[in-house]
């Protein structure tokens, strides 16, 4: 049984919800054994969603929640006033080794504050960032940070730039990966005051494999294997890229189905053009992990479906058993901590 990962999934969370978390959470159960699930919020709906589909009774319980907090609701009053909600009971959960990861659909925001004040950071760590995978043409890499903290220090950029390289490693398996620092040009000289101090620090880091800014253009080509930006410069880039990404997909199935000639023309290429688009489609590595916390927690994207929440509950397998907490305390050991909140 010590191989079994439990894993918090807020029912409640979400644009979709209960029934993309649910669903989301059966698919993940049936397809790996080894996992458990914990569904929080409210009884009554969460049993009338599951007795849609057939899993394994023993492995999917559920913990009481009737709160929600709403994507309008201010963050921090939220999880302070809302005990009984899904996020908080669920993040409790995991904070007192009930479960060992959680995952969430809901506000950012709240999912935020929860992640540092509820699960905590771990020591040594200034600012835990929000880092999802997203796809190039050279496999997934790790934007980070891409919505945690849009007012980020130098000091903070150059921690996620080590958080995001031991991810890159022990979770994606890339060794040795590139790391680069989003900037508008690949002179050393350019960009803003937070670049230009932060590149010299990335270059005196030994225990990463710093290869100089990135432009915007080049992410898509797979230049980088780590990211690093501050969330405001992050969120910009994650939402063009998901924008982008759905545009082309629908101008492409108009242009296949705009006379009989490009119709057969798609039946021809439709398998290809397929596994082609499944390589560049985000919601196939699941959500963006808030690094930098004693315990997992997941923040998927709000519109989730169950495809995403299922591959989210899947990727807390590799996380739970990668030891990666452990690297990050190694490798922050020798920073001076300039940050007075780290301390809390």
């Amino acid at each position: 049984m010590s191989d079994i990962i439990k894993v918090v999934v807020d029912a409640m969370g979400g644009d979709n919800a209960p029934e993309a978390p649910i669903k989301g959470a059966v698919d993940a159960v049936n397809e790996n054994e080894k996992i458990n699930v914990v569904l929080v919020g409210r009884t009554d709906d969460i049993k009338s969603e599951l007795a849609k589909y057939t899993y394994d009774k023993e492995r999917i319980t559920i913990v009481h929640a009737e709160d929600i907090i709403g994507f309008d609701e201010p963050p921090v009053m939220a999880i302070r006033k809302k005990k009984q909600s899904s996020i908080v009971v669920g993040m409790n959960l995991v904070k007192h080794g009930e479960a060992d990861a959680f995952v969430s659909a809901g506000s950012t925001g709240a999912i935020l504050v929860g992640g540092q004040f509820v699960v905590g950071r771990i020591k040594g760590v200034e600012r835990s960032p929000l880092a999802p995978l997203i796809p190039t043409a050279k496999g997934p890499a790790l934007l980070i940070d891409c919505g945690a903290n849009v007012d980020a220090r130098a000091s903070h950029l150059v921690q996620f730039a080590k958080m995001g390289s031991i991810y890159m490693e022990r979770i994606v398996g890339i060794k040795n990966p590139r790391v680069a620092i989003v900037n508008i040009g690949a002179e050393e000289e350019k960009g803003n005051m937070l670049v230009k101090e932060t590149y010299p620090l990335l270059k005196e880091c030994k225990d990463i494999n710093f290869v100089g800014s990135i432009e915007a253009r080049d992410i898509p080509k797979g230049d980088a294997d780590v990211i690093v930006c501050d969330a405001f410069v992050g969120n910009v880039i994650l939402k063009l890229y998901e924008g982008l990404a759905g545009t082309l997909i629908s101008k492409i199935k108009g242009a296949f189905y705009s006379t009989l000639k490009s119709k057969i023309g798609a039946l021809l290429v439709k398998g290809a053009l397929k596994d082609t688009l499944k390589t560049m489609d985000a919601s196939e590595y699941g959500g963006a992990p808030l690094i930098g916390l004693n315990r997992l927690v997941v923040k998927t994207h709000g519109s989730s479906k169950a495809k995403e929440i299922k591959n989210s509950v899947l990727q807390c397998v590799t996380f739970s058993k990668s030891n990666i907490n452990e690297k990050i305390v190694e490798s922050l050991a020798n920073m001076p901590h300039t940050d007075t909140e780290s301390k809390k």
